[in-house]
């Protein structure tokens, strides 16, 4: 997967212009607050048109405009192709190939990337369920099916919650638990196992990249912690069984908490570095890696499973990292279409094969 140009017009702080990256490291240098976020954030758009910084869709138009426009020529499954996204009144629309499309989903098929931003190190900073987000959202990318499963259980979930609370006024509605116990326990067991089986693909593609970007001097280890006793030897049927069991167990701490109390949305991945959690023991610099790599990671599981490099975004990548780990990411990920932002000079200079884009006060150079 390659980026052969992008052309933005309108967009958000960015001059209208066309720019041609090269196929491997380019970085995109310059002040703070100039814009180089705006242009990672334009070519995630073409992953599925959302924003990785949770932006409205209204945001990204220059705000004395009335429309913004990106348009991306890339070579993927084997052959170029052409994207476009236009925003305006308050609606966005798709053209892939100069065929207009019913969704920004449609997107997905044709262009992938794996994105790091700043915000990322919530992963380990913040609690379970950003973890928990950054799988589901990795899985449901990787088949629509996973998205269709995740979504019943949330739906499922959300339903069985609200019966629980009215059972603790009216007690006669218990004997309608069943009801919704079923389609949760088979739901969530089909939720576990994919996530599970994720996580050691992912596990085993981030400990050689934590490796290689801290040169070999810490060791990173990844796994799945289930409140349910599930190992990730398990299959579809234990996993089912023991959700059974922890759920009937504790059927009267639900009613009386008017809660689901276990199951997947209370799980967790771990992450360790030198045997120790990261999130309590390591420097903002091993937070840093330790994303890294788990990004970098999932970029690598995305190829094996869509056959072709996805690109990769990595916004304010270099900061807190010393000199060894930025040369790690400015002159070791080969094969792959590779963006970088970055404010220091020293930065762009380490660089020894690529492109350097400045960019001013929206201007790209």
């Amino acid at each position: 997967m390659k980026v052969i140009a992008l052309k933005f017009e309108n967009y958000r702080n960015l001059k209208d212009n066309i720019i041609s990256p090269c196929d491997g490291v380019n970085i995109i240098y310059g002040d703070n607050a100039q814009g180089k976020t705006n242009l990672l954030e334009s070519l995630w758009f073409f992953c599925g048109g959302h924003s990785f910084r949770g932006s409205k869709d209204s945001e990204v138009i220059n705000w004395d405009r009335n429309f913004a426009k990106i348009e991306m020529r890339f070579f993927g499954q084997d052959r170029e192709q052409t994207a476009k996204i236009l925003f305006k009144g308050g609606k966005k629309t798709v053209e892939i190939n100069g065929v207009q499309k019913n969704s920004a989903a449609a997107l997905i098929e044709r262009f992938c990337a794996v994105v790091f931003s700043p915000e990322h190190l919530s992963l380990i900073k913040r609690g379970p369920g950003e973890r928990r987000k950054f799988i589901d959202s990795a899985i449901c990318r990787e088949k629509l099916k996973n998205a269709v499963v995740l979504s019943k259980y949330n739906r499922i979930l959300n339903q069985r919650n609200s019966l629980l609370k009215d059972i603790y006024r009216r007690p006669s509605l218990e004997d309608t638990l069943s009801v919704w116990d079923e389609p949760l326990l088979k739901n969530g067991a089909v939720l576990v196992k994919k996530r599970i089986d994720y996580v050691k693909m992912l596990s085993d593609r981030a400990v050689k990249y934590h490796d290689g970007i801290s040169k070999g001097k810490e060791k990173l280890k990844i796994r799945y912690v289930s409140g349910c006793d599930i190992t990730e030897d398990d299959s579809t049927d234990e996993i089912y069984e023991k959700l059974k069991t922890k759920l009937e167990t504790h059927k009267s701490d639900d009613i009386r908490t008017g809660f689901t109390n276990y199951g997947p949305h209370r799980d967790d991945i771990e992450i360790i570095i030198n045997g120790k959690n990261a999130k309590a023991f390591a420097s903002q610099g091993q937070q840093r890696s330790a994303v890294l790599s788990l990004k970098l990671a999932e970029a690598s599981v995305l190829r094996e499973r869509m056959g072709e490099e996805p690109v990769i975004l990595l916004d304010d990548v270099l900061s807190e990292l010393d000199a060894k780990r930025q040369d790690f990411l400015l002159n070791e990920l080969h094969g792959c279409q590779v963006f970088i932002t970055c404010c220091e000079k020293s930065n762009k200079e380490q660089l020894k094969n690529g492109k350097i884009f400045l960019l001013n006060n929206g201007v790209v150079s």
